[in-house]
């Protein structure tokens, strides 16, 4: 573990992670929740501490619940989504199994704040500790909160955590995402107007409410003001969550678990939705949202996946892209034969195996997919295709051309990012202001 928090109100300060904390032990520690009457304040702090969404888009907390409760009129819907699909990510299970009565004081706040009556837990399934510990949490909670408070269990499957397919499936028991009108925002869940937040987005306003916009953004390093949970994979030990400050620097992060510049090939950010970076131009990267945009990388869902040297790109790659073929919503062309295609193109480069048009393919593939699927399940797929277009294009053509890698073929490094995190895996803290 690194140094702990000097503050006791972070997201993962305070008490022992390896267990939910108690309820009793949450308000000691951090307070009663602010009430019903406290809304408009609430939002006001949301808008001041500039808290973006920790689902992936990023799009700002505050101004997203302004304009649910301008819609609302009191008959809204809260989801708080917790079914993180995505593989390479496990910061939202680890914080549903430790600090569930957190999680559940941002969605009864966001419920006060847009009018809803409703509130949604959706979990996945496979997220066992998660789901025991909110279950035990929500009925501890039950008696004081106003709302219809009730947990449904997320099918497994990547698709299944998309904000669409998490209404779908709440209606209909089908998680397939869905684009047609109207928005969620205007019918949702049972044809009501819906707020789908991030869990770990309610934890973080829960915190704001309590002590205020200036004490979130006391943490932070640039633009991006507080904290983040981060996944860190590709160290040689299980993969771990980190809470770190907003623009601390990727280098930093991975020297803390013992990795270096040297000893790293490529990183991969921000999920499979995300990008491979080459590891020394992105080593003293602030991980902070806007500087990652600027750089045409993600923050994501907060995923950093390190590749070491002297194992495969070509091979990482493949495995991930023949996840996301498997994981196809199954609704439209480019996601069923076009994922197929640079899959199995993909994979065939990969084992030296490669027909003579496999890499015009997968250039042709990963050119037209991109913005004509139902959903956006194949626009993430060919972003992260293109970028290893980039990083791993000497590797492609040595692949290609001799049938194996420039380096041991060995691909078992970032073995988080690539097949699934490890049940070992771990949660620690680093300092934060």
């Amino acid at each position: 573990m690194l140094n702990t928090t000097p503050d006791a109100r972070r997201l993962l300060a305070g008490p022992s992670l390896e267990g939910p904390e108690p309820l009793a032990d949450h308000l000691a520690r951090l307070g009663p929740l602010p009430t019903a009457r406290d809304a408009q304040r609430t939002m006001s702090e949301l808008d001041a501490s500039g808290l973006l969404g920790r689902g992936g888009a990023g799009f700002p907390v505050g101004r997203k619940w302004r304009a649910m409760a301008e819609r609302a009129r009191g008959h809204a819907v809260i989801l708080a989504n917790g079914a993180e699909g995505e593989p390479a990510s496990l910061k939202d299970r680890v914080l549903m199994a430790a600090r569930p009565h957190l999680v559940i004081d941002g969605a009864v706040l966001a419920a006060d704040a847009v009018g809803a009556n409703d509130i949604v837990f959706y979990v996945g399934r496979e997220h066992e500790a998660a789901v025991a510990a909110l279950g035990v949490a929500i009925e501890q909670r039950r008696p004081g909160v106003r709302q219809r408070i009730r947990m449904i269990e997320a099918p497994i499957g990547y698709v299944a955590g998309e904000a669409s397919g998490a209404v779908h499936f709440v209606n209909s028991g089908d998680p397939r995402p869905t684009t047609s009108p109207p928005r969620m925002s205007e019918r949702g869940v049972n044809g009501r107007p819906t707020l789908v937040q991030n869990v770990e987005s309610l934890a973080h306003a829960a915190l704001i409410a309590r002590f205020g916009a200036g004490w979130y953004r006391e943490a932070g390093r640039g633009a991006a003001r507080g904290t983040a949970l981060i996944t860190l994979s590709g160290t040689g030990r299980p993969a771990e969550v980190l809470e770190i400050e907003l623009g601390t620097p990727l280098g930093e992060v991975a020297a803390g678990a013992g990795a270096s510049p040297a000893g790293t090939l490529a990183v991969l950010l921000g999920g499979y939705f995300g990008t491979w970076a080459p590891a020394a131009d992105v080593w003293s990267l602030p991980l902070d949202p806007a500087a990652m945009r600027e750089k045409g990388l993600t923050f994501g869902c907060g995923m950093v996946g390190l590749l070491p040297a002297r194992t495969c790109g070509v091979d990482a790659t493949a495995r991930i892209m023949s996840f996301m073929a498997r994981e196809s919503a199954g609704q439209c062309g480019p996601c069923v034969f076009g994922l197929r295609a640079l899959a199995d193109a993909t994979r065939r480069v990969a084992d030296g195996r490669s027909k003579p048009d496999d890499m015009d393919g997968i250039v042709r593939w990963t050119q037209i997919v991109a913005g004509r699927g139902a959903c956006h399940h194949p626009d993430g797929a060919v972003a992260l295709m293109a970028s290893a277009l980039r990083v791993f294009e000497e590797d492609l053509d040595h692949h290609v051309r001799s049938g194996r890698c420039r380096e041991t073929s060995a691909s078992a490094g970032l073995h988080a990012a690539t097949s699934g995190p490890s049940a070992a895996s771990t949660s620690r803290r680093m300092e934060v202001a």
